[in-house]
């Protein structure tokens, strides 16, 4: 059974008098341990696509079944519960809470899980220490680098051990050699059987993917 699968999916929007068609019946299927990147170019349907696989939009026809379970119907606190718990997230802008530490950061998801304090810590620092920032856990984001900053963004993601791993133009705002750190850490936690599912617009970033698909005018042009 496929991790993550569409059938027949399509999503409009109501843009004024114009209905706009950012997916046209995709039909995808990826299984555990998949590195997909997502390619396409402005207004093909990539970033569309994306927010559904991370049930953060839902489809305007078809199905989604995230681990077997079909959630293109559910209600928006149904959604939040599947984001929280099956779903990790890595964005280009990092989407970390200023206010709060590195530590701290890598434990929102536990909290909304009820993770006890103890359990959370120990977790939270855990990877912190995986990626590379065991002596930067009491900093704020203000205090890192862009990179490190990313870092703490991938080690959120996994806090949950999520079914797919859904990354947004992860090296974005990154310098080449730093972007290319981070695509090395993805590429490891691939290798230990995370299923990542990128949306890139940069070819070199794609080749870190075992897998490119291209969507032009929301539909898929090609899947390989």
């Amino acid at each position: 059974m496929p991790i993550a699968e569409l059938r027949e999916l399509s999503k409009s929007y109501q843009m004024g008098p114009t209905e706009v068609h950012a997916l046209r019946e995709v039909s995808l299927a990826f299984d555990k341990g998949d590195y997909a990147a997502i390619m396409g170019p402005s207004g093909s349907g990539k970033s569309t696509l994306l927010n559904i696989l991370g049930c953060l939009d839902t489809p305007t026809s078809g199905a989604y079944y995230l681990g077997g379970e079909d959630v293109a119907g559910l209600t928006d606190s149904e959604l939040s519960d599947i984001r929280c718990r099956r779903l990790g997230f890595i964005f280009q802008s990092y989407n970390l809470i200023q206010q709060l530490s590195v530590l701290e950061n890598i434990e929102v998801p536990l909290f909304y899980q009820g993770w006890s304090a103890h359990e959370s810590h120990e977790r939270a620092a855990a990877l912190g220490q995986l990626v590379g920032l065991g002596d930067r856990l009491h900093h704020r984001p203000s205090e890192l680098s862009g990179g490190q900053q990313q870092r703490v963004a991938i080690a959120r993601a996994m806090a949950n051990d999520p079914l797919v791993v859904l990354a947004d133009e992860p090296t974005g705002n990154l310098d080449t050699a730093t972007g290319r750190e981070i695509l090395a850490m993805l590429d490891q936690l691939n290798a230990r059987g995370k299923t990542i599912l990128m949306v890139t617009h940069d070819p070199s970033v794609a080749q870190h993917a075992h897998r490119i698909v291209r969507l032009v005018d929301g539909r898929v042009v090609d899947d390989r």
